[in-house]
């Protein structure tokens, strides 16, 4: 693992390295694909807008993500909007040298497909609240989400998810209104705390039970 890190990285340092503002759309939907981006600082969204203009969020890539490789391998349009959620830095490849790389590089390929099928995973399972279980669940799924994938641990063991109601809305597809509802429930429950700056998650494993609970 850390021999293919180091190798993602050595590769993407060789290139430019851009700063994105927050909320700047990196990649648009639709677009043929040139560059992939390898991310330093900051998360991107990686999201789709419905019939209806709402955006939904698919995916969200963190440092040490590079993106959009699936249309590169492809070579096919890239379908979704990528954008950064905060301020981003990000070497930027042309994306013939990227599939190149990993053609040279089977155990990068290797890790990426891991990841692939980690991501998923979480799809299924995303698929699985959508079907089956109500509002509550698909908002806990999303937290936990958040949580398990760049929460970050704090003092007091809570977990901090620099995410408002507002990306919960679009990472779950629910309305904010909805969003809003729940949260003071779950507030109310002792499991959460919203604050100006994101939301904190008194206890992930109690919130695990409650998410079992409520399919």
């Amino acid at each position: 693992m850390a021999d293919t890190t180091k190798k993602v990285t050595d590769f993407f340092t060789t290139y430019p390295l851009r700063t994105f503002n927050k909320q700047q759309i990196m990649i648009y939907a639709g677009t043929a694909v040139t560059d992939i981006f390898f991310i330093v600082k900051g998360r991107v969204s990686q999201y789709d807008i419905t019939p209806a203009g709402n955006e939904v969020v698919v995916n969200v890539f963190k440092p040490g993500a590079f993106f959009p490789m699936s249309a590169a391998i492809n070579d096919m349009a890239n379908p979704y909007y990528f954008e950064a959620s905060t301020e981003v830095t990000a070497h930027t490849a042309p994306a013939g040298d990227a599939v190149q790389f990993l053609k040279d590089n089977p155990d990068v390929t290797f890790d990426l497909l891991s990841r692939v099928y980690l991501g998923v995973d979480g799809v299924l399972r995303r698929m699985a609240h959508l079907m089956g279980g109500d509002a509550k669940s698909r908002l806990i799924f999303e937290l936990l989400n958040a949580a398990y994938r760049f929460g970050e641990t704090q003092d007091d063991s809570t977990t901090f998810i620099p995410l408002k109601e507002g990306d919960i809305a679009k990472h779950s597809g629910l309305a904010r209104e909805t969003v809003n509802r729940n949260i003071q429930d779950l507030k109310v429950a002792g499991l959460v705390n919203v604050t100006r700056s994101g939301i904190l998650i008194s206890n992930t494993k109690q919130l695990e039970m409650t998410l079992g609970a409520s399919l």
